[in-house]
């Protein structure tokens, strides 16, 4: 059984952080007795820690939640040059293993997209390719998708990531039709032979946790946790 889900993105921005909070949020309601952990690996500047903390009780500390922080809002590498810090992918590991031995189940959320840079030598990608992550792959609907979709399980694919399915994103109020045009499913599925597994309608407020939780079981879930 799926015990550990990684979700990251196309790019900065893409939805991981919506698609985050609405498993989450799904988790807490429909699976109560089950214990769920929260963890985004590094955080450049302030943003998600702060949101898991303030709508989920999740009986862990900061750094629990987020290992390795920032202050600046830029890619790890940059952010910690200018502060004069290294990144300690040892740390991350450690705070990583330590939760998905003491959770039922487990959302990493990465930063930015899989191809973003964790260190100098090292992609949000090799990241979930060494650490043998299952992944969900979140794809923005907007003019590009389809192109976004391919080249980042193409990447994927390079590092020998176990992704299991990509998630589209409204990160804007869009019609039926805009979504079949600028994010066709069957050619996206088509081309990255990768099953999507859903489509994220927008939300004027991502922090209603029972809308969230709602939309969450309108995707299809029991591709991952079966």
């Amino acid at each position: 059984m799926l015990k550990t889900l990684f979700i990251t993105g196309t790019d900065t921005d893409a939805g991981k952080t919506v698609f985050t909070t609405a498993l989450a949020a799904y988790l807490q309601k429909y699976r109560p007795q089950q214990s769920l952990g929260i963890m985004k690996p590094i955080q450049s500047g302030v943003g998600d820690r702060q949101l898991y903390q303030k709508l989920f009780s999740l009986s862990q500390s900061e750094t629990e939640i987020t290992p390795l922080y920032f202050q600046a809002p830029l890619a790890p590498p940059l952010a910690a040059a200018k502060e004069n810090r290294e990144i300690d992918l040892g740390v991350v590991w450690q705070t990583f293993t330590q939760l998905q031995q003491s959770r039922d189940f487990l959302l990493v959320e990465a930063l930015g997209g899989l191809g973003s840079p964790v260190t100098d030598e090292f992609t949000v990608a090799d990241l979930a390719g060494e650490w043998r992550l299952p992944t969900v792959l979140v794809v923005p609907v907007r003019l590009g998708a389809i192109s976004q979709a391919v080249a980042s399980v193409a990447l994927a694919k390079q590092a020998k990531v176990q992704l299991l399915g990509i998630i589209l994103n409204c990160c804007s109020e869009m019609t039926p039709e805009q979504i079949a045009d600028w994010a066709p499913v069957d050619t996206i599925e088509s081309f990255t032979h990768i099953p999507v597994l859903g489509c994220l309608p927008y939300l004027e407020n991502p922090e209603d946790l029972d809308k969230l939780a709602q939309i969450a079981s309108d995707l299809e879930l029991e591709k991952l946790f079966n």
